[in-house]
């Protein structure tokens, strides 16, 4: 991996997160550039450098749309999971972005078969990436790094939040990486996911999500600029 100009896909799952982003983007300033990657249509930044595309609703979804951006795709060093995420852990707050050491398949069925749940680690040189932009203070952000639960639920009481903490170790929960996580293990291409709080997995995780995805997703904008200044030369 070239650890000075990296060419990453941020693969972010939702129409309504994908606008909140775009938008965020253009008002730092980011020019576009409309393409599109074998079937998948996309946007290029920073002369190619980040590509951004809709990965789709879910881990199954997420996980063709990535193998085939990948396939279409052969230079890039590396995916990001791009999205939002609610809070399983009580020290979080709406806003703060969670860097996944490890993404944590919670609802991959067991009961015929024996082991230990998913776990999928992240790529070791993205995940530095991140922690020097977190070290280095240069974001006005709260950046935390833990596992991620992943999975096709809801998560929208506080019981079951608790639960799945206790499950996994997981300190926020999101459905789609898991998914990107198998596809990019399999083709060999480093992943991590990156997510940003919307909602508290609480009774009114619907109602924040929707209210709070548009600040999620600016924040995550905020955090891929101090990225592209770690591994580009503009």
């Amino acid at each position: 991996m070239n650890r000075t100009s990296l060419k990453i896909a941020a693969l972010i799952p939702t129409t309504g997160e994908l606008e909140s982003f775009v938008s965020a983007m253009e008002s730092l300033g980011c020019d576009r550039i409309p393409r599109s990657i074998g079937q998948i249509p996309c946007l290029s930044y920073w002369d190619g450098r980040l590509l951004v595309a809709q990965g789709g609703l879910g881990k199954v979804d997420f996980a063709v749309r990535t193998i085939h951006i990948v396939e279409q795709e052969p230079s890039l060093d590396g995916v990001i999971c791009l999205g939002t995420c609610g809070a399983l852990s009580a020290d979080l707050a709406i806003g703060d972005v969670v860097i996944a050491t490890e993404t944590v398949e919670h609802d991959f069925n067991r009961k015929l078969t024996e082991g230990p749940t998913p776990r999928f680690d992240s790529d070791q040189t993205l995940l530095d990436a991140f922690r020097t932009i977190q070290a280095s203070q240069s974001v006005d952000l709260n950046v935390v790094f833990g596992p991620i639960a992943s999975g096709d639920e809801g998560i929208d009481s506080s019981a079951r939040a608790k639960e799945l903490m206790d499950k996994t170790g997981g300190i926020v929960a999101a459905w789609e990486g898991a998914g990107g996580a198998k596809a990019c293990q399999f083709a060999g291409v480093p992943y991590v996911e990156v997510r940003c709080v919307s909602d508290l997995a609480d009774e009114d995780a619907m109602t924040d999500f929707k209210e709070n995805t548009p600040i999620a997703m600016g924040n995550l904008a905020k955090l891929m600029m101090r990225f592209r200044q770690r591994f580009t030369n503009t």
